[in-house]
C-alpha cells in the first residue's frame, strides 16, 4: 500500500470496501488527512498519527448476517505498539471493539448521541471510548460523556503537547 507522495510521516490507511459480494467496510466517523481511489467500489482513508476513526465491517451471505463489527482505533506514530484489525494498515491503538450486531447497533447508537450532543466522535477522550466498550461488552449503558469531561480532556491534550 503506497501513501500520498505529499505525505511523508507514517499513516494509518484504511481500506472501504462499498457493497461487493456481501462485504461491507465503512467509515462512520474521523477526519482523514488524504484519500486515494482505488476503483468504483473501494478506496484507501489515510489518518495522521493520533487521529481517532471509528470503522464498521459488515459481512453476510443468503442466510443473514456472518460478522459485523465496530472499532474505534486511535492511529498510532511510528514505534508505538498496536493491534491488527482487517483492512486497516498497519493497525492502531484500539479504544473499543465490539461485535455482534446488538452491540454495534448500541455503539452507532453512541456515536449519534454524542453528535446530538455536539460532540465530533474524533474528538472525545479516549478514555471514554474505553469505558463505553467495557460497559457494553458486558450489557450496561456507558455513562453519558459531558461537558466536563470534555473540557478536562482538551486541557489534557493541551498541557500534553
Amino acid at each position: 500500500m503506497i501513501a500520498p507522495a505529499s505525505l511523508t510521516s507514517p499513516l494509518t490507511s484504511v481500506e472501504l470496501v462499498f457493497r461487493r459480494d456481501w462485504i461491507e467496510r465503512w467509515l462512520r466517523f474521523g477526519h482523514p488527512v488524504a484519500d486515494q481511489v482505488l476503483d468504483r467500489r473501494r478506496r484507501l482513508l489515510f489518518f495522521a498519527p493520533g487521529a481517532v476513526f471509528g470503522y464498521v465491517r459488515w459481512e453476510g451471505n443468503a442466510h443473514g448476517t456472518v460478522l459485523s463489527r465496530i472499532d474505534i482505533l486511535r492511529a498510532c506514530a511510528a514505534g508505538e505498539g498496536r493491534v491488527t484489525v482487517p483492512g486497516v494498515d498497519p493497525g492502531g491503538d484500539s479504544l473499543l471493539r465490539l461485535s455482534g450486531w446488538p452491540r454495534v447497533k448500541r455503539t452507532l447508537e453512541l456515536v449519534d448521541m454524542l453528535e446530538a450532543d455536539g460532540f465530533d466522535p474524533a474528538a472525545v477522550a479516549p478514555d471514554y471510548w474505553r469505558h463505553a466498550h467495557n460497559r457494553l461488552a458486558c450489557g450496561q449503558a456507558p455513562r453519558r460523556y459531558g461537558r466536563d469531561q470534555h473540557a478536562a480532556w482538551c486541557r489534557r491534550r493541551r498541557v500534553g503537547s
